[in-house]
C-alpha cells in the first residue's frame, strides 16, 4: 500500500468517532453461578443504561431485568449492585434507589425497600436465613452526613436489620462457607479505603445478629481489600502492609495471619467501586490472581501444592477475576480486540470470548501499540507511562516533523493507566498524534510508597511528572514541543487545569469535570470523598493557604493557551460551578475556549451522542489551535477567541 505524505494529525482513518463510540458498552461484575453466568453490560445506546445480561449454557444471552437499570448510588460511584446465588437475584434500580428480589432469572421483580433514601451496594445472599447482607447508605437526615452500616434484609417481607454501625464507611460483606460467620471491611474518617481499612470477622448469633467482632487485620496506616472466604473456612484477603498489596491467609482463633505469596507486584487496586475482584479461590483452595506491576502484569496461580506459576492468557488485562472448577471467568482486555467477558480452562488453556463489549471492524495495522516507559521527573525520582506512536499504514508525515501529542491523565488520582483497546485513543493514534497515559506519583500498581509520592503532593507531583514525560518525550525526538496537549477528567481535569496554570509546556488542554476550586469542593462533594483532601492536600482548614494556592481558580490568570472545559450538568462529585469558574477566568483573560455542557450527564458521560459530541469537539479543538485540517467530516467546534 502507497502512503500519503501528509500532516499529523490530518490523516484519514477508518476508526471514526462513531466507531470509537458504538465501541463503548461496558462490561463489569461478571459472576458464574451454576452453568450460567452473569455480567452488567453499560449500553450508552439506552441513554446509559446497565443491563443485568444471563448467559445460559447453550450460549445464549439475555436481559434478566428488561428496562431496569441496574445500579447503585453508594458513595455516588456505585458498584456491587446486585449479587445471584442458585438463580435468586438480588439488585439495585439506578433511578429510584429500590432494592428488588427475583426469586428466578425468569420471575418477574419484586420490591423489597422503597424508601429512595436508602441504598444499598455490595450484597450477600443468605438463602438458609432468607436473607442479603448489604452496605446501607441512609440520607434520610443528609447526603453529606450520610449514615452507612451494614444491615441485613429479609427476602420474605423487605424488613431491615441493622448489623453493624459506628464506622464511617463499610464493604464487602461476606458469608463464610458453614455460614456461621460474617467477614466485612471498614474505615473511617480521613482514609480512603487505599490508605488504610480495618477486617473483621464476627460470629452470627442464633437471632441473627452479629457477636463482637474479631479484629483481623488493618488499621489507618494498612489497606485491607478484597476478603474472600477460602473452602477451608480461612480467610483471605490483600494488604500492603509490606508496601505491595499481596495476599495474606487467617483462620478462625488464630494470632495472626500468614504471607501467602510475597512478591514486589500488586493484585487489586483503589476501591473507588464496590464489587472488584482481582484474585478468587477455586473449591480446591487454589488461588488465581492477576497481578501488575513495574516490570508488566501476569495471571498467576498459588497453593496448588506447587511454587507459584504464570498462566498464559491471550489478553493483556483481567478485571473481575472468578473462578469455578478450574475455569476463570473475567473481563478480559487487550490492546489490539475490545473488551470481552471470557472463559479460560486453567488446566488446558484454552480461552473462549463469550460476550464482547463491540465487534471491531478495524486493520490491527491502523492500532498503534503500546509502549511502557520510564521516565525522569522532579527530585531525581522516575515515573511510568504508556507510550503509543501515531500509526496508520496509509499516512506517513513530512519529513523532519514530529507529532502534536495528547498527554492523558487518569482520574482517581490513585487510579492506573491500562493498555485495554480503548478506540477513542487510537482515534487519535490513527490520525497522526501521538498520545502518552501517565502514571504519575500517585499511581497504584507500584507499591504504596510510589503511591504515598502524592500525599499533600496533589497538584505538585502529579503536575511535574505529566510535564515531565511530555518534555522527555520531545527531548527523545517523538513530540513536538510547541505541539503539546494535556486533557484529563475528574481528578484528572484537575491535574490538567493545575499543569496549565503551573507550568509553561503545554500548547492546549482539555478538562472533563476537572476541580477548579479546592476549597469548594470540600464543601460540596458527597460523604465518600469528604476527607479525601486531607491525604491529597492537607488537614482542611488547617492548610487553608495551600488549597488556595493549588487551585486553578485562584491562578487561571496563569494560564496562557487555549482550553476545552467539558461538564455534566447533573454531576454530584463536581458540580458545573467548578467548571464555570474556570470558564469565567478565560472569558476575562481573552483566551480562546469553548466549554460544553451535557444535560443530564452526571460524573461522566454515559449517553451515545455525548460521548460522540465531546470526542469530536476534542478532535476538531487541537486541529484549530494546532493548524491543521482534519480529514473528517463533522462540525468543527466553535472556539471562542480564536
Amino acid at each position: 500500500m502507497s502512503k500519503q505524505t501528509l500532516p499529523y494529525g490530518s490523516w484519514p482513518s477508518p476508526i471514526s468517532v462513531d466507531l470509537a463510540v458504538g465501541s463503548s458498552r461496558g462490561l463489569s461484575e461478571p459472576r458464574p453461578d451454576g452453568d450460567d453466568i452473569y455480567v452488567l453490560e453499560s449500553r450508552p445506546e439506552e441513554a446509559g443504561r446497565v443491563a443485568l445480561v444471563r448467559r445460559t449454557p447453550d450460549g445464549t444471552f439475555s436481559d434478566v431485568a428488561p428496562e431496569l437499570n441496574v445500579r447503585t448510588r453508594v458513595h455516588e460511584y456505585g458498584g456491587g449492585a446486585y449479587t445471584v446465588t442458585d438463580g435468586v437475584i438480588v439488585l439495585s434500580e439506578f433511578e429510584d434507589n429500590r432494592l428488588l428480589l427475583k426469586g428466578s432469572p425468569t420471575e418477574v421483580p419484586t420490591e423489597l425497600v422503597t424508601d429512595p433514601a436508602l441504598r444499598f451496594a455490595d450484597m450477600t445472599l443468605d438463602l438458609v436465613r432468607d436473607r442479603v447482607y448489604a452496605v446501607m447508605e441512609d440520607q434520610t437526615e443528609s447526603a453529606i452526613e450520610a449514615r452507612n452500616l451494614l444491615v441485613a434484609v429479609s427476602l420474605a417481607d423487605g424488613s431491615i436489620s441493622e448489623l453493624a454501625s459506628g464506622h464511617d464507611f463499610y464493604s464487602d460483606p461476606l458469608l463464610s462457607p458453614d455460614g456461621t460467620h460474617l467477614a466485612f471491611v471498614t474505615w473511617d474518617f480521613p482514609q480512603m479505603p487505599w490508605d488504610g481499612t480495618d477486617l473483621w470477622v464476627a460470629s452470627i448469633e442464633p437471632d441473627g445478629t452479629l457477636a463482637e467482632p474479631v479484629h483481623v487485620a488493618g488499621g489507618p496506616a494498612e489497606s485491607v481489600i478484597q476478603p474472600k472466604w477460602a473452602p477451608d473456612g480461612s480467610l483471605v484477603y490483600v494488604s500492603d502492609r509490606n508496601d505491595w498489596w499481596n495476599l495474606y491467609r487467617w483462620r478462625i482463633g488464630a494470632s495472626g495471619s500468614m504471607e501467602v505469596a510475597p512478591m514486589e507486584a500488586e493484585i487489586g487496586g483503589p476501591q473507588w467501586v464496590f464489587g472488584l475482584s482481582e484474585y478468587d479461590i477455586d473449591a480446591d483452595g487454589s488461588i488465581v490472581a492477576y497481578t501488575h506491576g513495574p516490570d508488566g502484569s501476569r495471571l498467576m496461580a498459588f497453593g496448588m501444592g506447587v511454587p507459584p506459576y504464570e498462566i498464559e492468557f491471550e489478553e493483556d488485562s483481567l478485571s473481575y477475576v472468578r473462578v469455578r472448577e478450574g475455569r476463570l471467568t473475567a473481563i478480559a482486555g487487550a490492546f489490539t480486540q475490545p473488551s470481552a467477558l471470557i472463559r479460560l480452562d486453567l488446566a488446558g488453556g484454552s480461552e473462549e470470548r463469550l460476550r464482547e463489549a463491540s465487534t471491531l471492524a478495524v486493520d490491527p495495522a491502523y492500532l498503534s501499540t503500546p509502549q511502557h516507559i520510564s521516565f525522569p521527573t522532579s527530585g531525581d525520582r522516575t515515573a511510568y507511562a504508556w507510550y503509543y506512536p501515531p500509526a496508520n499504514p496509509e499516512a506517513v508525515a513530512p519529513e523532519g516533523e514530529r507529532p502534536p501529542l495528547v498527554v492523558m491523565s487518569h482520574g482517581g488520582p490513585t487510579s492506573q493507566a491500562r493498555t485495554s483497546l480503548s478506540l477513542a485513543r487510537q482515534v487519535f493514534t490513527s490520525r497522526g498524534f501521538a498520545v502518552v497515559d501517565v502514571d504519575y506519583g500517585g499511581s497504584t500498581g507500584y507499591g504504596r510508597a510510589f503511591r504515598d509520592r502524592l500525599r499533600e503532593q496533589w497538584g505538585v507531583v502529579d503536575v511535574d511528572d505529566c510535564s515531565a514525560v511530555a518534555s522527555w518525550l520531545a527531548e527523545q525526538g517523538l513530540a513536538d514541543m510547541q505541539r503539546l496537549a494535556i486533557r484529563g477528567g475528574s481528578a484528572g481535569g484537575y491535574t490538567t487545569l493545575a499543569t496549565l496554570c503551573f507550568k509553561d509546556v503545554f500548547s492546549a488542554g482539555t478538562s472533563f469535570y476537572g476541580l477548579g476550586d479546592l476549597e469548594a469542593f470540600v464543601d460540596i462533594t458527597h460523604k465518600f470523598e469528604s476527607r479525601y483532601m486531607d491525604y491529597l492536600v492537607g488537614p482542611y482548614p488547617e492548610v487553608a493557604g495551600r488549597y488556595r494556592e493549588r487551585s486553578p481558580d485562584h491562578h487561571s490568570h496563569r494560564i496562557s493557551c487555549p482550553v476545552l472545559v467539558m461538564q455534566g450538568a447533573d454531576d454530584k462529585i463536581v458540580p458545573p460551578s467548578q467548571a464555570e469558574g474556570i470558564v469565567r477566568a478565560l472569558q476575562q483573560n481573552g483566551l480562546p475556549h469553548a466549554y460544553l455542557l451535557f444535560e443530564g450527564e452526571g460524573h461522566g458521560f454515559r449517553v451515545a451522542a455525548n460521548q460522540k459530541r465531546a470526542l469530536e469537539a476534542e478532535l476538531s479543538f487541537y486541529a484549530q489551535v494546532f493548524g491543521f485540517e482534519l480529514a473528517d467530516d463533522f462540525a468543527p467546534l466553535e472556539v471562542s477567541g480564536l
